[in-house]
């Protein structure tokens, strides 16, 4: 009996040893990705905000390498955020297999098993607040009342909805206040705040969409100011692709949206060998931001090409932690 006992521990050991043996050589076969340095500011100087990850910075790992985005929560804890913005169009395909209250309920479950915050949801493909065809502009707002209700039920504070509409100021200026209201009159039921980005076209001329936010004067239509998407006329009258004319002034126009903010979006394209954005200067949108007195999350926006998803979210998530040092 003791002999079988020694023999059992024995291939017990022997089976253990191998696993570790085998563990040891999967993860020394992992790439490794680099880590993007932090200076000591990140330790010394609390920030104003707080930071979430916008799922956009991780549309390649879903689309492209057939990522789960069901991980985002997981892989935005593991890089250091507290807060989730999702992009509706990245569940397009859960959506149509699993249904849509299957989708939010796993989202919500596990955005809870992560210790994460639900921000707000870009809401994509689901019609144009501003389009100037009434039917359509009522479809739309129609379309965007699910997921008013899956912000509800994610405890997301905002959806984020698209102004293209058209490029005529005086038509736009009535279509995207009567979308706008219909859908915000909505959302006021379920405690959901229905934003506008300068998201291209009219939404990107700062003056005309603060016009609009005040010409619907309800409390919970505001604005998420993004660092960049700055691009008013593309070719062709594209809604994307090659930009011919750029606002003048995209510090002045962050500055004017940040009045109604609630939501600030850090864009963020590539960056230079001392960890700068190359297009983008950080410090003086931060200190607009700091003056504003926004004090929420602040979501990382990542839409570069020459580093790696991973690469790039770290590298904006460390810039905007080292601009503190230089704030008044």
């Amino acid at each position: 009996m003791k002999t079988n006992s020694l023999s059992r521990n024995t291939s017990h050991i022997v089976v253990f040893l191998f696993l570790l043996t085998l563990i040891g050589c999967v993860n020394s076969n992992k790439k490794q990705t680099p880590e993007i340095t932090e200076t000591e500011t990140q330790d010394k100087i609390k920030p104003f905000f707080k930071l979430s990850l916008a799922q956009w910075s991780l549309h390649n790992f879903v689309r492209e390498e057939h990522g789960d985005p069901f991980q985002f929560a997981s892989m935005a804890k593991e890089m250091g955020f507290e807060g989730l913005e999702y992009v509706s169009q990245l569940y397009t395909d859960k959506i149509e297999l699993l249904g849509m209250d299957k989708v939010i309920d796993s989202l919500k479950t596990m955005s809870e098993l992560s210790g994460m915050h639900n921000v707000l949801i870009m809401v994509d493909g689901e019609g144009d607040i501003a389009n100037p065809d009434e039917a359509k502009r009522n479809e739309a707002v129609e379309n965007h009342k699910k997921w008013v209700d899956a912000a509800q039920k994610l405890g997301c504070h905002s959806i984020r909805v698209n102004t293209f509409g058209t490029n005529d100021p005086e038509v736009w200026k009535e279509t995207v206040v009567d979308g706008l209201k219909k859908l915000s009159e909505y959302a006021a039921t379920k405690n959901v705040n229905i934003l506008c980005e300068n998201h291209g076209w009219l939404s990107s001329d700062a003056p005309k969409l603060m016009e609009a936010i005040h010409s619907v004067n309800m409390s919970n239509c505001g604005t998420l100011p993004d660092f960049g998407n700055w691009c008013v006329k593309r070719k062709e009258g594209a809604q994307w692709g090659e930009c011919l004319e750029v606002y003048p002034d995209k510090y002045q126009g962050i500055e004017m949206m940040l009045t109604a903010a609630k939501a600030v979006s850090a864009k963020s394209y590539d960056f230079d060998e001392n960890g700068n954005e190359t297009t983008l200067d950080y410090p003086r949108i931060l200190q607009l931001v700091k003056d504003s007195g926004y004090t929420n999350f602040i979501g990382v926006e990542y839409e570069g090409t020459r580093l790696s998803e991973r690469e790039g979210i770290l590298a904006t998530k460390n810039l905007l932690l080292n601009c503190l040092a230089s704030l008044k």
